[in-house]
């Protein structure tokens, strides 16, 4: 089963295969592929894909200066937007099925300014909401 963060529950549905490196996006692409199959453990704090980071140290983000505290933000935000709590389970096509809500104001607050924006205007479902 695989473990994601409040944030991940939504950007990953926007995924288009680019990544820190090639262990990376293959680590991100098999996280995707049990979680299509199984539920999901929603984490409070570093996850499955964390674990790959090379930003990850002592389960902290150092990408940049306040980035861990700055991601535990965003997480509790998207976990508030999608109505769940970490140490619950929930299945990808339910998180899927609620991101057309929540994505205006998702994008509003976090996607502007996010160094993977560029990624994810690649993801047909992402241009879509984003026309919306």
């Amino acid at each position: 089963m695989p473990a994601l963060r409040g944030h991940h529950l939504i950007c990953l549905h926007f995924f288009h295969g680019e990544g820190y490196d090639e262990a990376f996006i293959e680590n991100l692409m098999a996280i995707l592929e049990r979680a299509e199959e199984q539920e999901i453990l929603i984490s409070a704090c570093a996850d499955d894909v964390c674990r790959s980071c090379p930003h990850l140290r002592d389960g902290r983000c150092l990408y940049e200066e306040n980035a861990d505290d700055e991601i535990r933000a965003m997480d509790g935000k998207a976990l508030e937007l999608l109505g769940l709590s970490p140490g619950r389970k929930v299945r990808w096509s339910t998180l899927r099925a609620r991101i057309p809500d929540i994505f205006s104001e998702w994008f509003a607050l976090y996607c502007r300014e996010c160094d993977w924006r560029d990624s994810c205007e690649k993801d047909g479902f992402f241009l879509e909401l984003k026309q919306k």
